[in-house]
């Protein structure tokens, strides 16, 4: 009997993570006569009551199966970490807030029994913060700009991956780039569901400005070289602007000797315009030594402190 696997990656969601066992069990359920399952619970070192209530489930289901990080790690890199350890034939990974509805699984499991080895959603409304859904849809349409390879638009929430496929990723996966860029790059086709983001059951989001912000950066340096080849087209174009502004005045300088006086003005702005850009392209470079810092690194996906249940 073939096995379904739902990994929730989780921080401070103690109100949300038993709602959720709840409502996976319930579409479960459905799949009782075909498919055995498991749910996969990966908490990253919430500070709030989540662990001792992941800690009940697990007590009461051995079908849950729950990992402690030692530290926060950020969802990527513990959402993945989840994906890894989950041991079904095909895994389904979603957010333990509710903003994506766990009754897509229906959905995205009858896209999977028709042959589709990769089922996306696709985020095209939300009930969230209007002008954060309008700055999620700047950022995709400039990853889709600068993307060196095709890019699909507003790829978010909720993911299903058949086993053969998660081999794969296996394999080549690095904890800086996100799975909703790194299967475009890998070439396989995916089914993607449009469905509409639904406000958070209850609690706080953990991403801050600066991890939407660093998420954004990291994106656009592992999915394109374009802002390099920009550094060296602008560094150039500068350069022979700012060499003809000097013929120029040394050519009216010599013609009125006596009468032109340039004064320092124009000698400061182009200094301080030429250092900003210098310090723009300065701060690109050193996001793109960054990445290849933490490629080199080797450093573990996460550090589990405690697992449950992965022995039954």
């Amino acid at each position: 009997m073939k096995k379904i696997s739902v990994c929730v990656p989780c921080y401070n969601e103690e109100a949300n993570v038993h709602p959720m066992y709840m409502a996976i069990t319930k579409q479960m359920a459905k799949y009782t006569n075909q498919y055995d399952y498991e749910i996969v619970f990966e908490d990253n070192d919430s500070r709030d009551r989540t662990k001792e209530i992941l800690r009940d489930i697990a007590r009461e289901d051995k079908r849950v199966k729950v990992i402690f990080n030692t530290r926060n790690f950020g969802p990527s890199r513990s959402g993945m970490n989840c994906i890894f350890r989950a041991t079904g034939d095909v895994v389904v990974d979603l957010p333990c807030d509710f903003q994506v509805p766990p009754e897509l699984i229906e959905e995205y499991m009858g896209y999977w029994e028709q042959g589709d080895l990769i089922v996306y959603g696709q985020k095209l409304e939300s009930e969230e913060n209007k002008f954060k859904f309008f700055l999620r849809k700047v950022y995709y349409k400039i990853i889709k700009t600068f993307s060196d390879i095709p890019q699909y638009n507003q790829l978010s929430g909720m993911v299903l991956i058949d086993k053969k496929i998660l081999d794969v990723i296996k394999e080549v996966y690095e904890p800086e780039v996100s799975l909703r860029h790194l299967i475009p790059e890998l070439g396989y086709k995916m089914k993607v569901v449009p469905y509409k983001q639904q406000k958070r059951r209850a609690g706080k989001s953990g991403y801050s400005v600066y991890r939407y912000f660093d998420f954004a950066i990291t994106s656009l340096i592992n999915t394109s070289y374009l802002p390099l080849r920009l550094s060296v087209i602008m560094g150039g174009t500068m350069a022979v602007i700012c060499f003809m502004a000097g013929v120029v005045y040394l050519i009216y300088k010599l013609i009125h000797w006596n009468t032109f006086n340039a004064g320092v003005a124009p000698l400061l702005i182009g200094i301080f315009f030429i250092g900003s850009v210098q310090l723009f392209f300065i701060g690109i470079l050193g996001e793109y030594i960054g990445a290849i810092l933490r490629k080199i690194s080797k450093r573990p996906l996460v550090v589990e402190e405690e697992t449950i249940n992965f022995d039954d």
